[in-house]
């Protein structure tokens, strides 16, 4: 008998070995049995729901069956990446079946540059929501507790629960975070991380560099800032505090997301003290950030002009998207961001019925999650087409929430 043809008997119960053709020849119903069984989950994760932070436009899009006229909910940049960055990327893109440099040695280096600290200081990963990801992952572990706002960027608090944080919250202080509120809440709770967005979404509200300084200085011993500067490139000057990176737990988060039109090949990077850096390195993806996108986003940030160009569209667009909230009887809250948060003057459910019909008008837009910010909706920019939709659509939006939500 040869070796294959033995080996088949052992395994079918025959003479020469064990029986494990018995082991296989269970009954059907035991076969049903274990195929039925799921998978051996953590206690954690069947404790959380089983949701996520936000439903895409292209989910919206397939259920509605038609794609939207406007995409303004994203806080995309519908004016797109500089055109050096296209070209980057499509050369790049012959190389593709290379991986990316695990280093992102080219791109780290020039970022270091542009922002006057050293290539330490940076760590690039897939946006600042994989980013945030690794912070959760490297501070909090089961039971710790993390401090946010009630109504803060919902993605940061995804990985908390993931990783089985403790989330505390304070309420914002008239549509702004409040930094004192922050603070104290960690000092009371023994917190490892505060979140802290500047300027801030949902609301585009920010405060000025003075008012982050104190902050920073006023931090718990052993409690880390995660400073999420994600639009600093629409920010006023002032409103961002000078880099310094020798503290040793304060990590601010940039992204070529929104002003950089880039948000499709996921970049973010952060800056922190070199320690800090070190310890991204021991868990993060070092392959998480392709040939394509590395490029891309190298060529981004080379091309200043561009950018500069594309922050004067997105003050302008949203000095347009005030003037339709005014002309419509409500209120645009001032933005430091590429989105304008409007008040619609009456509660969440008004609110809520403004959006519905936005949405089935063909205008996709977003609202904050929690009171009393979601009286609010939240439009990002777009080009003179797409809001000249949102003009078109709003006065039907505010008509058909006047007649579903009771004054």
């Amino acid at each position: 008998m040869g070796r294959r043809r033995a080996q088949a008997v052992r395994w079918a119960g025959g003479k020469g070995g064990p029986c494990l053709g018995a082991h296989f020849a269970d009954t059907s119903c035991a076969m049903t049995t274990r195929r039925t069984t799921p998978p051996r989950y953590t206690p954690l994760v069947q404790t959380l729901p089983a949701s996520v932070p936000f439903v895409g436009p292209e989910t919206q899009e397939r259920a509605r069956g038609a794609a939207f006229t406007a995409r303004l909910g994203a806080n995309e940049s519908v004016f797109g990446p500089s055109p050096k960055a296209v070209a980057a990327m499509a050369q790049a893109a012959q190389d593709t079946w290379m991986y990316g440099d695990p280093e992102v040695f080219d791109l780290r280096a020039a970022l270091a540059a542009h922002h006057g600290v050293a290539a330490a200081n940076v760590v690039v990963g897939e946006g600042i929501d994989g980013l945030l990801g690794y912070l959760v992952r490297l501070l909090i572990a089961p039971g710790d507790g993390v401090v946010t706002s009630d109504g803060a960027y919902p993605t940061f608090g995804y990985h908390v629960t993931g990783f089985g944080g403790i989330l505390h919250k304070v309420p914002y202080a008239g549509d702004h975070e409040d930094p004192e509120a922050l603070i104290a809440r960690a000092r009371d709770t023994r917190a490892k991380l505060i979140y802290f967005a500047n300027p801030d979404n949902p609301m585009g509200s920010w405060h000025d560099a003075a008012t982050v300084q104190a902050m920073i200085d006023a931090l718990p011993d052993g409690c880390v800032l995660a400073l999420d500067e994600a639009y600093a490139d629409t920010a006023p000057a002032s409103a961002i505090p000078a880099l310094d990176m020798t503290h040793p737990r304060v990590i601010r988060f940039r992204t070529f997301s929104k002003a950089y039109g880039l948000a499709g090949l996921r970049v973010g990077y952060a800056l922190a003290q070199p320690d800090f850096i070190t310890a991204f390195n021991k868990i993060r993806h070092h392959f998480g950030m392709g040939r394509v996108a590395q490029a891309g986003a190298l060529a981004a940030l080379q091309d200043q002009d561009y950018l500069h160009a594309t922050v004067a569209s997105i003050a302008a667009a949203r000095d347009r998207i005030a003037a339709i909230a005014r002309d419509n009887g409500l209120v645009p809250l001032p933005s430091a961001t590429n989105f304008v948060t409007i008040d619609c003057g009456r509660d969440g459910a008004f609110a809520r019925a403004v959006l519905a019909s936005l949405v089935a008008q063909g205008i996709f837009v977003r609202m904050p999650f929690t009171p009393p910010q979601d009286r609010c909706i939240r439009v990002s920019v777009g080009g003179r087409p797409d809001l000249d939709a949102l003009a078109a659509a709003l006065p039907r939006a505010l008509a058909e929430a006047g007649t579903l939500t009771p004054m």
